[in-house]
Parts: structure tokens; sequence; C-alpha cells
């Protein structure tokens, strides 16, 4: 007489729990990467918007022949800024929802712009 066992297919509570636990592991060590690699983009592309409005600053002075210590205001750097009537003016990625002018002083022409979200960190080099 033979005795034949029933026929098991499927994962064991054990291999599934190690499964789990790989994943867990794997999302511990990526999810900071991202946040950070996030946060560090952020910086980049908010500098990367002074960079673009102190040029506009500048150009806008140089064709207007402005002092040093002439102060744009927004409507004067906009062509410089936007793409034709349809574009926008930059903001810092950091605030949420925040518009340009939460987002950036523009300053007088020898003085640098400055984002007013995150003075500390995003500033011009």
């Amino acid at each position: 007489m033979r005795l034949t066992q029933p026929d098991r297919s499927g994962f064991t509570l054990v291999e599934i729990m190690i499964v789990v636990a790989i994943i867990g592991l794997l999302a511990a060590i990526a999810i900071p990467n991202f946040v950070r690699s996030r946060e560090t983009s952020q910086v980049k592309t908010c500098i990367n918007n002074l960079r673009q409005i102190d040029a506009a600053k500048q150009q806008w002075a140089l064709e207007a022949k402005q002092a040093g210590g002439a102060v744009p205001v927004r409507t004067d750097i906009e062509p410089y800024l936007m793409r034709g009537t349809t574009g926008r003016m930059p903001t810092c990625p950091t605030g949420s929802g925040a518009d340009f002018d939460a987002s950036y002083a523009i300053n007088a022409i020898t003085n640098a712009v400055t984002c007013l979200i995150v003075p500390t960190v995003h500033t011009l080099p």
C-alpha cells in the first residue's frame, strides 16, 4: 500500500514573512534617499530661478539705463522671464502654492535676488 501526500503548492508563512521583511528593509533604505534627493532638487531649482531673475533684472537695467541703486518691480522684469503672454513667473518649489511675489524679493540692481521662503539655504553663490 502506498501513501500519497496531498500536493502542497504555495508559500509557507515563513517564506512570505521573509519577503515582506526584505521589502520593508528596501523601503527603509529608499525612502530617506528619495526625500533627500527631492530637497536637493528643490534647492537647485530655486537657485536656478534666482539666477534667471537676476539676469532679467540686469538686462532690464542695461536696456532702461538704470543706475545700480534702482529697484525694478515685477512688471519691469516680466518681459524677460515669461515666455509670451501664456508664460508664468518662476516660484520657489519649496513654497507650496506660493506666487512670485511671495517667493522672491527682487532688490536693487547691485544686490542679489533673495528667496523669501528659505532665505538661509536658497541663495546665489
